[in-house]
Parts: structure tokens; C-alpha cells; sequence
């Protein structure tokens, strides 16, 4: 199989996280309540959860722009959304993979992505940006934290506005780290 050529507008939504620890479930949670809506048909919606290999070969199949939703631990108040664009300033940068399939970041699953582009010849997404969300909690435990739950349909319209917006525009409310409700 040929992955698809850069530019090809087409994009992937990967809720990533652990369901059994808490808010670390909040990209899992936001994914499922996507699926009760219509999207563009160049994208798709999966459910990682904590798969980061399975995440990194799925991309290798040709991407455009890769959404990651997660719990992002960046200081601010439990249920903060973020919007962060990777490879700016305050945004998630690829340190090294690391080859843990049940404990691995995004930096870490792109990390391990840019290994595999670079081993045969595939093309990472041109954008990659993450939906994230402060947790109040990543304790054993299933169930996301009130605060957390009462951020999943911000989240949602959080990456309904992205998907939507056309793919060679930047979003009108991008920023490397800055709260996606400002």
C-alpha cells in the first residue's frame, strides 16, 4: 500500500489516553461523544486510548493533519481546554521514542512516527495539533473528574471548528498553548 501524498487534506482524530486512570481518559471520552456527529468525510475519528505504536503506524498511512485529544497537564485549572499546534513555541516536541506501547506520549508517539517516516520514505502530517485538557485527576480510577466531564463538549466543539476550517488555513484561534475558550 502507497501512503497517501502530503497535502491530501485528509485528517485524523485520535483520542489517546488510560480510561483507568481517571481524567487521563478525557481524549478516549471526547472522541466517543464525536461520533454523534457528522464530519467531513476526509476525516477520521479513532479511539487510541493507550495503542501510541498502533497510532504511529496508523499515521504512516498518509495524513494531513493529525488532531491528538489527551489530557495535557500545562498548570492551569482543571477542565482548562487547550489548543496547542506542535513544533511552536510551548507546544509538544518530539524528544525521542521510546518504545513502551502503554506509556506512550504524543511527544513520544512522534517521536517514534518520525523514525518510521525516515525508515520508509512516508510523509508525517503537515500539522499536528492537540485538543488537550487540564485533569484534576490521573489516579487509579475509571470516570473523569467533574470539572474534566464538563470540558468534553468544549473539546468537542474545539475540534468541530478544526475539522471543519479548511485545511490550508490555520485556525482562527491557534496558538502554541493558549486556552481554546479565549
Amino acid at each position: 500500500m502507497n501512503p497517501a501524498p502530503p497535502g491530501n487534506g485528509r485528517t485524523l482524530v485520535a483520542g489517546v489516553g488510560n480510561i483507568f486512570l481517571g481524567d487521563d481518559g478525557f481524549g478516549v471520552e471526547t472522541v466517543r461523544a464525536l461520533a454523534g456527529h457528522q464530519l467531513p468525510e476526509h476525516v477520521e475519528v479513532v479511539d487510541i486510548g493507550v495503542r501510541g505504536v498502533h497510532l504511529a503506524y496508523q499515521l504512516l498511512d498518509g495524513y494531513d493533519t493529525l488532531i491528538l485529544v489527551d489530557a495535557t497537564a500545562r498548570g492551569g485549572d482543571p477542565g482548562t481546554v487547550y489548543l496547542i499546534e506542535a513544533g511552536t513555541a510551548g507546544g509538544i516536541e518530539p524528544e525521542g521514542a521510546v518504545l513502551d506501547g502503554h506509556h506512550m506520549s504524543p511527544d513520544a508517539v512522534l517521536a517514534l512516527l518520525d523514525t518510521l517516516c525516515a525508515g520508509t520514505g512516508a510523509t508525517p502530517p503537515r500539522r499536528t495539533l492537540v485538543v488537550g485538557c487540564e485533569p484534576a485527576s490521573v489516579e487509579e480510577g475509571i470516570g473523569l473528574s467533574p470539572e474534566v466531564a464538563a470540558a468534553v463538549p468544549e473539546a468537542v466543539r474545539c475540534v468541530l471548528d478544526l475539522v471543519r476550517q479548511s485545511t490550508h488555513e490555520a485556525p482562527a484561534h491557534s496558538a502554541a498553548a493558549r486556552p481554546a475558550g479565549t
